[in-house]
């Protein structure tokens, strides 16, 4: 039995094949066309800068970010700027030559107005949840800085509209783009080479927001209990929590308790300036020592398995001690990825599609860095352990 042209028997061998008609060529020319335009698309977008929008200036990374941006011209196009404060709107303008149609005092008519690629969000941590819900309708991207919010359902409500619209959220932290956190991660997870984890000590803070000049709009809020939802415990207790919980692969302790104090009330009356939490794992305990009092300004980080350990002192020191190893080694880090060695890159890749949030990013650990940070806040306020659910 011959078989046919669409695979099934033919019981007509003698009859020539049918031609293909008119229809059919013009069918298959279209589809080519609109592939390689769809193709030529993707092409150009991946060529041309991102257009990245800001919402928020009060958050004095800010500064540091578009003085970034503006060396990478050919990566990054700032489209339209947000802050409900005209006078600060009208001091980055100036300060970045910013022109003044893309300056907004309102997110809804900025998002309409210039239609970006992604929103970079550097506001106090409390209007996160508002931004993110007026961002995430639109199917845009979001970055903001660290933390993710100022309670666990501030953090369930960004979730929920980042699932809900299926939209990009991350959360930027400076310690992700470390190379020797990197090194750490590898040595640990990858390597295996120092046993299972028993012990992370986190040590992040400076000498204080008002004691190293951050900008007064910076100020104000941290040491506003409801917009930054405590002081250095928010500010830098997020750091520890989250590298702990990236390392313990999303697990969530079991406990959290935590003591805070105010060492300086004249400068900070209505905040904590010293904080600091034990997290309680199964296997594992975490210690997270964030303050305003440090005498220097330092990210440090050290993690204790059963065999070895590894101390990350900033981003580029590394020291480790192994099995066999009779003194500790001073190591170099390996540089990270192209797209994952600074928040510009990250960015672009995730709003272009390359790559999804995911690691210290990702909203799944920010959402649990948020509880363990109401958890160590409620510890604090009341003096007793807080077990998490």
């Amino acid at each position: 039995m011959i078989r046919g042209t669409w695979g099934g028997p033919s019981t007509c061998p003698s009859k020539s094949k049918p031609q293909p008609t008119a229809a059919v060529f013009v069918t298959a020319i279209m589809r080519t066309l609109l592939l390689g335009i769809a193709a030529g698309v993707v092409l150009a977008q991946a060529q041309s800068p991102l257009r990245l929008a800001i919402a928020g200036l009060n958050h004095g990374h800010v500064a540091g970010f578009l003085a970034g941006a503006a060396r990478r011209p050919a990566d990054l196009r700032i489209v339209g700027v947000y802050d409900p404060d005209a006078a600060l709107l009208a001091k980055y303008g100036k300060t970045n030559q910013f022109a003044n149609g893309i300056l907004f005092t309102d997110l809804a008519r900025m998002l309409d107005a210039v239609k970006p690629e992604a929103v970079a969000i550097f506001s106090d941590t409390y209007s996160h949840a508002a931004i993110v819900e007026a961002v995430a309708p639109r199917r845009i991207p979001v970055m903001m800085e660290k933390p993710l919010a100022v309670d666990r359902k501030q953090a369930q409500a960004i979730q929920a509209a980042a699932l809900r619209y299926s939209v990009p959220v991350i959360v930027n932290y400076e310690t992700t783009w470390y190379p020797s956190h990197g090194a750490i991660w590898n040595l640990i997870h990858e390597q295996k080479a120092a046993g299972e984890i028993r012990r992370m000590v986190a040590m992040d803070g400076h000498q204080g927001p008002r004691e190293i000049n951050v900008q007064p709009e910076f100020l104000a809020w941290l040491t506003d209990p409801v917009k930054n939802g405590a002081g250095a415990l928010f500010d830098f207790g997020c750091y520890g929590a989250n590298l702990m919980t990236w390392l313990m692969d999303n697990q969530r302790p079991l406990k959290v308790t935590a003591i805070e104090q105010t060492d300086k009330p004249a400068i900070y009356a209505r905040v904590d300036d010293d904080a600091t939490i034990l997290l309680e794992y199964p296997r594992a305990q975490g210690v997270i020592q964030a303050s305003w009092n440090w005498p220097f300004s330092r990210k440090d980080f050290e993690v204790y398995g059963a065999d070895g350990y590894a101390i990350a002192t900033g981003g580029d020191g590394l020291r480790v001690r192994l099995p066999g190893q009779k003194a500790e080694e001073t190591r170099t880090p390996a540089a990270r990825n192209p797209e994952e060695r600074d928040s510009i890159s990250y960015l672009i890749a995730v709003a272009r599609g390359r790559l999804k949030p995911g690691g210290l990013s990702s909203l799944d650990n920010n959402v649990i860095v948020t509880e363990i940070l109401d958890a160590a806040r409620e510890s604090a306020r009341t003096g007793r352990t807080v077990t998490l659910r």
